[in-house]
């Protein structure tokens, strides 16, 4: 693997990317560049593809929450590519498999190039199997206008701009890590998620029945007409009530954190703290788990659109037996709560779903956010370099990275997994129970803590923009 990556590094190398910013970046050039790429994800997304029927399926219809793109749009694929090819990366360098060290600056140019080739393998992995399983499906009228009735060519175009809108996305997301607050990622899924749920409170479209889909008209509407609440309105206040527990969850247990005492070696009576909060690795694995769960499922589904169903059937893009549906996670009430509606399953059936989807969760999210704080430099290793190098130690023990790593040890790897395991089970009580917009409730989980985390950074970031000494002391600059 090494001889390998050796050969490959003049590829790597050359790898595009954003140029990085040369100086200090104003915070409020940051905010700027934020809102900018921003209105152009969602100008994007308002972009359908040329040549696509209307009639075709969306092979990711259950994972639009997750992958922050637009059924149908040029930005179809979403964070897909980028987050599938983190998964991988993850994995080798987890189990290494992937001999890269990342700590100096030539293994971090390999590591970054490895990833981009990556993410371009990945969009064009992701892009095929939607036109060659019959997903989306060419447009006879415009192959008829323009090619002489040749839908062969009109999936090529559909393809192109499938890799094209990747390609973007894959820019728009490192614009925004080297220039703006945060990651590209994180925003976009900020943004799908607030949408489904901004309309799924104020809607006034009718969609299952003939009241509206939004909750606070949905309220309105059924009280002026005298219908039952409890015939029409019991999903929508489980889903209301589900959203806003989880989100007070989410943030209490984002300000749960452990401290550990730190001194400056050189400054005496300097005194912090370094926190380790019990989402420690983040929610991000949880968007790791989930993606391959959607890509396992897309497998399953093209390999049943090609007549191949050893592993499943699906009616639409929802998978109803074999090994397929008993690995896809539940989306919602609908899909186990026997007792008050037809889920069409046997009730083993059902619970088994559920008890493969809450164990493939739980050790799922353990398993990435080990992974997850090994490749993003935030395991004991890591860190206990970081604090010697900022003159820090800890009070009573001896100014040595090797024992600062031992003390950390004692937490950093316990937490990792405490977490992992916590955010896991309560991802999927939330999508049991199902959240307001059905924006999917881990969908619902990763909002909040990313807006949680990103309120943090942007408090973070105005008060190093007004004591800049501080932002040296802490290597921010």
């Amino acid at each position: 693997m090494g001889a390998t990556l050796d050969r490959l590094e003049p590829l790597l190398a050359a790898m595009p990317a954003v140029k990085s910013p040369e100086g200090h970046v104003h915070f409020k050039t940051k905010l700027l560049w934020t809102a900018a790429i921003l209105l152009v994800y969602f100008f994007l997304s308002n972009i359908l593809i040329f040549g696509l029927d209307p009639a075709s399926q969306d092979i990711f219809q259950y994972w639009r929450a997750l992958l922050a793109g637009e059924s149908g749009s040029i930005i179809h694929l979403g964070i897909g590519p980028i987050v599938t090819a983190s998964i991988v990366l993850q994995l080798l360098k987890g189990a290494d498999i992937l001999p890269i060290d990342t700590s100096d600056a030539r293994g971090q140019v390999m590591y970054m190039g490895l990833q981009k080739l990556l993410i371009f393998v990945m969009i064009v992995v992701e892009a095929i199997p939607n036109l060659v399983g019959g997903f989306m499906r060419p447009d006879p009228t415009v192959a008829a206008a323009l090619f002489g009735g040749n839908t062969v060519m009109v999936s090529m175009l559909i393809f192109l701009q499938l890799c094209i809108g990747g390609v973007i996305i894959f820019l728009l997301d490192e614009v925004v890590t080297k220039w703006g607050i945060g990651s590209g990622v994180g925003l976009f899924i900020i943004a799908g998620i607030s949408r489904s749920i901004v309309t799924g409170l104020i809607s006034w479209e009718a969609v299952s029945d003939q009241y509206p889909v939004g909750f606070f008209p949905r309220v309105v509407a059924i009280g002026l007409d005298g219908a039952s609440y409890l015939q029409y309105f019991t999903a929508d206040m489980i889903a209301f009530l589900t959203t806003i527990i989880i989100f007070l969850v989410i943030v209490y247990v984002e300000s749960t954190r452990i401290e550990i005492p730190l001194a400056h070696t050189n400054v005496r009576g300097l005194r912090a703290r370094f926190p380790v909060k019990l989402i420690y690795a983040s929610v991000l694995p949880m968007i790791l788990v989930r993606v391959l769960q959607a890509n396992i499922q897309m497998v399953g589904l093209f390999l049943y659109n090609m007549g191949i169903t050893i592993f499943g059937t699906f009616v639409g893009t929802r998978a109803v037996s074999g090994l397929m549906y008993f690995l896809s996670p539940i989306n919602g009430p609908e899909d186990w709560m026997w007792w008050m509606t037809d889920v069409g399953q046997p009730v083993w059936a059902v619970l088994t779903r559920m008890s493969i989807d809450i164990l493939v969760m739980v050790v799922g999210g353990a398993v990435f956010a080990l992974f997850w704080i090994k490749t993003a430099g935030l395991d004991s290793k890591d860190v206990a370099r970081q604090i010697q190098l900022s003159g820090m130690h800890i009070p009573g023990y001896r100014k040595n990275p090797q024992v600062l790593e031992r003390y950390l040890d004692r937490y950093i790897p316990r937490i990792t997994v405490i977490g992992g395991v916590f955010i896991g089970l309560l991802s999927v009580v939330a999508n049991l129970f199902g959240v307001i917009g059905q924006a999917s409730g881990t969908g619902l989980l990763l909002t909040v803590s990313i807006v949680y985390r990103l309120y943090e950074e942007i408090a973070s970031g105005q008060i190093m923009e007004m004591y800049p000494a501080m932002a040296r002391f802490f290597g921010k600059e």
